[in-house]
């Protein structure tokens, strides 16, 4: 790690204290997708989960064992040993150290109230506890951080307990002491007076590299969870931890996607580069396509209000001065100006699509504005393609005329039975039947499947595989489902996101309709074309990624 002139690590929880989230489920598929993803934003600790957990926890380091990420450090998450049990025959300790990690974040209590009546132990025991979980781990050659869980809450109710406790960590050879608001009850001004006199008593100035350095977990539950973070940082601390769109349990952790800007353009620190701060917001969309969630319009930064201008006096004056109106220039965060009543609007974003796809597009070509009343009249119907860029993709090559039919479904019918036999794990409970146009002859094809998507999918492959033999190492990897308008009940307009894979490669398309399945129809159909021509015409769409 390099250490520079006004340097502030960055810390992202989202695949662990995020993913607690009330209706959030990873795959994971999913938290391999968003960990090279922060990877490439710049984010130079992501904590991946707690090995030992769960199976998918384990799978996913032992993935990044053989595929590691680029440039940030992936942190398993544990627990101190547990109380008058020795730290080398822990088995939670055992499987952090198999998920071969060189960082380690250890929680351990800071709140006498934990101490003695969760714990059910003495206050020294738990001193004990974390000393000898961060030796044992350092013995073994790894880097702590050390999370002091209900800090706040414990130095308010006993300062020097919970001063003994960062003291203990830090004489136990842990890296970085990040004092956690875990209930989120704590306001900005007792957190910048907390963290001054937590230097001092501690005796560290903040900013050495020679010395442990204090880092900031906040929780959201005053609703001040990013104000709290920015005067942490002011009063000293050198780590933010939080996560991308502020996911978390109850009311969330502090958004990153408001903190990187702020600390980053307001106060000068050294968080990411120029260029991977603009893809803050594609980054923010993305992840919320991911875990299913409907992205916030309204979010500072990111959101897609953040720089939209309606009318009147603001339209006006920011078309002759952007700045009388914005705080910042939205592209330096990757997002765009939008004046509502204006049809110029979003013509940028068309253009710089289309150079990331390598589509040669000119502002003056005529595809370009259809390209763009395409996509509001899409929006409008409920479209959003920041997460399925493969459909994006077709829907320009379309406008230029560069997408000529590879098959044509005339029509499907799918039929599921209601219960599954439990003593037939194998028994299938759809059927679907498609009719296909290829070359000018009719298919007609019957698959059946777990569901009714799985065998439209089957069926469609089944019915294109003699023409396009490519198709047979095509499969689903992710299907997820989002009610655009849930007052509107069962006839709500649902939006379908459909991953693909060809075993080596993947790609996300999306479909819209009052039928799920025919969102879903659309969705598989686009998918299956984009993959014929990623194999023979070489699209590069910047969502297909490597497995």
């Amino acid at each position: 790690m390099t250490v520079s002139n006004n340097p502030l690590w960055l810390y992202d929880t989202i695949l662990r204290d995020g993913a607690q989230r009330e209706g959030i489920s990873l795959s994971l598929t999913d938290k391999l997708t968003i960990a090279r993803r922060l990877d490439q934003l710049g984010i130079p600790f992501i904590e991946g989960g707690w090995p030992g957990a769960n199976p998918k926890d384990v799978q996913f380091f032992w993935q990044l064992q053989e595929e590691p990420l680029e440039q940030a450090e992936i942190v398993a998450f544990c627990s101190t040993r547990r109380p008058h049990k020795a730290v080398e025959t822990d088995k939670m300790l055992q499987a952090i150290l198999s998920a071969g990690t060189r960082w380690v974040t250890i929680f351990g209590k800071s709140w006498d109230l934990h101490v003695l009546e969760g714990l059910q132990t003495s206050l020294a025991e738990n001193l004990a506890m974390i000393s000898d979980t961060i030796a044992y781990l350092r013995s073994q050659g790894r880097r702590v951080i050390y999370d002091a869980e209900h800090w706040f809450d414990g130095y308010r109710a006993n300062p020097d307990y919970a001063l003994a406790t960062l003291a203990t960590a830090q004489q136990a050879g842990a890296e970085w002491l990040v004092m956690c608001d875990t209930n989120g009850g704590t306001l900005p001004g007792q957190i910048s007076e907390i963290t001054i006199k937590v230097l001092q008593g501690l005796g560290l100035d903040g900013r050495s590299e020679h010395q442990p350095q204090l880092g900031i977990h906040a929780h959201n539950d005053s609703g001040t969870a990013v104000a709290n973070s920015l005067l942490a940082v002011e009063a000293g601390a050198t780590m933010v931890q939080g996560t991308i769109n502020g996911y978390g349990e109850r009311c969330g952790n502090a958004n990153l996607c408001t903190l990187i800007p702020n600390l980053q353009l307001k106060l000068d620190y050294d968080c990411i580069k120029p260029e991977q701060l603009a893809h803050l917001t594609s980054t923010s969309r993305l992840i919320s396509e991911m875990v299913n969630l409907a992205p916030d319009d309204h979010a500072p930064f990111v959101g897609r209000s953040a720089f939209a201008h309606k009318g009147g006096i603001h339209v006006s004056a920011v078309q002759r001065n952007p700045f009388t109106y914005e705080h910042i220039a939205p592209d330096v965060v990757g997002n765009e100006r939008r004046i509502v009543v204006s049809e110029q609007a979003g013509l940028s974003n068309v253009l710089s699509k289309a150079e990331l796809f390598g589509i040669a597009l000119d502002r003056q070509d005529p595809a370009c504005r259809a390209i763009l009343e395409t996509l509001k009249d899409l929006e409008q119907q409920g479209y959003q393609f920041e997460a399925a860029e493969a459909s994006f993709e077709l829907l320009m090559r379309q406008a230029m005329g560069d997408r000529q039919p590879l098959f044509l479904v005339q029509g499907f019918q799918v039929h599921c039975d209601l219960l599954t036999p439990a003593e037939n794990p194998a028994y299938r409970n759809a059927l679907a039947t498609v009719k296909v146009t290829v070359n000018g002859q009719n298919i007609l094809e019957v698959a059946e499947g777990n569901g009714p998507v799985s065998a439209l999918d089957q069926a469609l492959r089944k019915a294109l595989t003699r023409f396009y033999p490519q198709i047979a190492d095509f499969h689903l990897t992710d299907y997820k489902v989002r009610i655009l308008d849930g007052g509107a009940g069962t006839s709500a307009k649902t939006r379908v996101l459909v991953e693909s894979s060809n075993g080596d490669r993947r790609w996300t398309t999306v479909g819209v309709s009052g039928n799920i399945l025919e969102a879903s129809y659309q969705a598989v159909v686009e998918g299956i074309e984009y993959g014929l021509r990623l194999l023979t015409c070489g699209l590069t769409n910047q969502e297909v990624i490597s497995t």
